[in-house]
């Protein structure tokens, strides 16, 4: 830390700090200054806690005062803010081991591929000693229970991956930046491929599905419900063909991720801490952030409502939460604000981690009960600005804030939580404990064997590619897959896959051939919805196909489990 004094503001005192009721404070504790006695106080919780740290003061580390966070609370939300390079994400790993020894399992992003060491003891070392004496922390080298994952299998981990169906149109439209008509029409597919039995698994599928409702056959299909307009249809298939094309197939598929993975504890009672790697996908952060968003509206609507508990059942660490709010639409904002304020009673607890407050919209702020600032950077006038916001999102304080943020060093923090009664506590700058896991990335190999010898791995490895939509209506047409819906030349007529009576509508006299098939022979829906196939689809693990799936505030398909 730098040498400024941290000190109230000039013509303050205590009392402008909050007076909030708390238990008495230990014996030591009470020869503390009387305002740093103040803060103390309001951290004397009587139930399990957390321990972030030792109150700063006056320019030294007051051990006696030792700052937590209620465990209940945990469930209330939190941000955990500050430039790069002041230690976010060791504060992530220090709460993320300090929850799993207390039987919470724990979602960590991992962007940057540092998160890893949570699985492994940490490295003793002088500066680990000197902050932990520091902070009165009886440091103890040691990792947590951990499984690793990696969307779609891109980078080391177990592969997650999603089906279209239940990713949903709402978080698509996210990910191939469709405007708000476009994100409508892709509504209505969804809709109409749910009512008719049409299972979106893949991409492929959901490319069959447009083109059929924009061929002469399916176009009248949505007429109804406000068509599809040919344009739109465009827009979508080349937003599908240019995902498609930067590698983002792997992404969709089965076997989908069951979220309740993430719910698991481990034999000891330890609560799992899934690690999922995005470092391999970094260049794609629209994708990763709202494939994260996915995660959390999966666990939202399959969790049961339980209210007030006394640990939270998951704590979800969203890193590079700005990723996710830019560029969103505000129906999208408004599904994110929705989804936090409503979670939080299913027990699951969310932090957003950033770089300023600034970077989550004001709706979802107000959602998150704890804070956890460290060091801004002001070089700039835009720099000023966020500094000034920043300093208005807390509450009344003894410090000067504008200071105090710009002159903490690594690993210290301003903090407030929720007290045990759900009222916000006094702020305290705060020199953070160490985290006991290792404070870097586990070997390589040493990951590669974590993963392979999870009994999820056998699980989830394998992609598997079965009859879905666009087999269905390729098979419902005579073996035409989707190019020739559209009426192009496709790879099945390529490889002769047309029968004779595609031949002949192809040569000539189509219209004749079309009227009488027509009259003697159901719509290619009724014939997909009756068939045998169907009917094997409707029996498929994990499936609601046969009725119209009920979809979440993001639109995601609910699924039993």
């Amino acid at each position: 830390m730098s040498d400024r004094k941290i000190t109230p503001k000039a013509g303050t005192g205590a009392g402008t700090a909050p007076r909030a009721a708390a238990p008495e404070v230990s014996a030591r504790a009470a020869a503390l200054p009387r305002e740093a006695l103040e803060i103390a106080a309001g951290y004397a919780f009587t139930g399990p806690a957390l321990h972030l740290g030792a109150l700063l003061w006056e320019g030294g580390c007051l051990p006696d005062a030792q700052i937590r966070v209620p465990l209940p609370m945990l469930n209330r939300h939190g941000l955990v803010a500050g430039a790069t390079g002041t230690g976010k994400t060791k504060t992530l790993q220090l709460i993320a081991e300090q929850l799993s020894a207390q039987g919470v399992p724990v979602f960590l992003a991992d962007v940057k591929g540092d998160l890893s060491g949570v699985a492994a003891p940490g490295q003793p070392g002088d500066k680990v000693g000197a902050r932990a004496a520091e902070v009165q922390q009886r440091w103890a080298a040691k990792g947590c229970p951990a499984e690793f994952y990696a969307l779609g299998g891109i980078g080391r981990g177990i592969p997650v991956r999603a089906t279209i169906t239940s990713f949903g149109p709402v978080l698509l439209s996210k990910v191939l930046r469709l405007n708000p008509t476009q994100e409508q029409s892709l509504g209505l597919i969804f809709r109409y491929a749910d009512t008719k039995g049409l299972e979106l698994v893949d991409l492929k599928d959901l490319r069959a599905v447009v083109a059929f409702l924009t061929s002469d056959e399916g176009k009248g299909e949505l007429k109804g419900i406000g068509g599809l307009s040919t344009a739109t249809a465009g827009v979508i298939l080349r937003s599908l063909t240019a995902f498609e094309a930067q590698g983002m197939a792997d992404f969709f598929g089965e076997p989908e991720f069951d979220t309740g993975e993430l719910l698991r504890t481990a034999e000891d009672g330890r609560g799992v801490v899934s690690v999922l790697e995005l470092a391999a996908v970094q260049d794609r952060p629209q994708l990763f952030s709202t494939f994260l968003m996915w995660l959390l509206a999966d666990l939202f609507h399959d969790l049961p409502e339980v209210g007030d508990v006394d640990r939270p059942k998951l704590v979800f660490f969203f890193d590079e939460a700005h990723l996710l709010f830019d560029d969103a639409s505000e129906a999208f904002l408004d599904a994110i604000t929705q989804t936090v304020r409503l979670i939080r009673s299913k027990g699951v607890g969310v932090f957003f981690v950033t770089q300023t407050p600034k970077d989550v919209p004001a709706d979802v702020l107000g959602q998150l009960g704890n804070r956890i600032q460290h060091a801004l950077r002001a070089f700039t006038p835009d720099d000023q600005k966020a500094l000034k916001a920043t300093v208005k999102t807390f509450p009344n304080s003894a410090y000067d804030l504008e200071e105090l943020l710009t002159g903490l060093g690594t690993g210290e923090a301003v903090v407030t939580v929720l007290s045990e009664r759900g009222a916000p506590t006094p702020v305290a700058a705060t020199r953070l404990r160490a985290p006991e896991s290792l404070m870097g990335p586990l070997d390589p190999a040493e990951l590669q064997r974590a993963v392979t010898s999870s009994a999820l791995y056998g699980r989830y490895a394998q992609a598997v590619d079965r009859e879905s939509a666009y087999e269905r209506l390729q098979t419902s047409r005579g073996g035409k897959g989707p190019d020739e819906i559209r009426g192009g030349k496709g790879p099945d007529e390529i490889r002769g896959g047309k029968g004779p009576d595609e031949i002949r509508e192809a040569v000539g006299g189509a219209n004749e051939h079309r009227a009488r098939q027509q009259k003697e022979q159901p719509s290619v829906v009724e014939q997909v919805v009756g068939s045998g196939m169907f009917k094997s689809l409707a029996r498929s693990i994990g499936t609601q196909i046969g009725r119209e799936i009920t979809r979440s505030v993001f639109g995601t398909a609910r699924r039993r489990r």
